[in-house]
């Protein structure tokens, strides 16, 4: 079985490069529904290179950026060494290594799905504060595209873990079952990025589930060109995300 928290480790230069942002509305949101201001500690759990710090240490938030795997772990280290605000955590979601009650804002975009979910949810327990939020958020693909319905029809058809890795199997059943007792809320932003042939490869190579050599990868890479020559205007395509946002107190 792989280990979850070594999957991106031969994906980090695609995943820096080419993995979407969080919207600056994100922030926005949460000021208007949870109070959240620059003073709030977030831990970020789950952190990767680091892209899911930025918008709050841009904001002048202390960010404990909590990462298992190395290689990620050291991207973000170089990334976001310019802000005296971050402090990047070897740990995990079961066990972060913070202290009790130490974080006003538990903030996981894109690796929830990875977490164990009764033993994270001790832990989050343990180093919130009194009246802090859970933040979980995803980038989620949208499939209202041609393209895009195209583009996952072609994950489906070519890559069968991609069946079980897919973060689109954690429903909000599941993330509304972990809030217990507390109720969830929840808010969608629109998001999105635009590709060449390249970077439409790139992203997903950025994937944990994408071949990483061989026959596979290169099979998958044929039915990308076949995609982005049907679909491509003027040598781009619009990869358009919702940015699906769940919290609870």
């Amino acid at each position: 079985m792989t280990d979850n928290t070594k999957r991106f480790a031969d994906h980090v230069n695609d995943y820096i490069k080419y993995r979407p942002s969080y919207p600056q509305e994100m922030l926005k949101v949460l000021e208007q529904r949870i109070s959240f201001n620059k003073g709030k500690i977030v831990a970020d759990i789950g952190s990767g290179t680091g892209l899911s710090s930025i918008p709050f240490l841009e904001n002048g938030n202390k960010v404990f950026a909590v990462e298992p795997n190395e290689e990620m772990r050291a991207a973000q280290e170089r990334m976001l060494a310019q802000f005296n605000q971050f402090t990047s955590i070897d740990g995990t979601a079961e066990s972060t290594t913070l202290a009790d009650h130490s974080v006003d804002i538990i903030f996981s975009g894109q690796a929830f799905h990875w977490f164990d979910k009764i033993a994270s949810k001790e832990e989050f327990r343990r180093i919130l504060k009194p009246n802090g939020t859970i933040v979980l958020v995803w980038n989620s693909r949208s499939t209202r595209s041609a393209f895009q319905v195209a583009y996952e029809k072609i994950l489906y058809d070519t890559i069968e873990e991609y069946k079980t890795v897919n973060h689109r199997n954690v429903d909000e059943k599941i993330i509304s079952d972990f809030f217990l007792p507390q109720e969830m809320e929840s808010a969608t932003i629109e998001n999105s990025q635009v590709f060449d042939l390249d970077g439409l490869k790139g992203r997903l190579k950025s994937s944990s589930y994408c071949p990483k050599a061989g026959v596979a990868l290169e099979e998958l890479m044929s039915r990308i060109d076949g995609l982005f020559s049907k679909f491509e205007d003027r040598g781009k395509v619009q990869f358009v995300y919702d940015t699906i946002m769940f919290w609870s107190k």
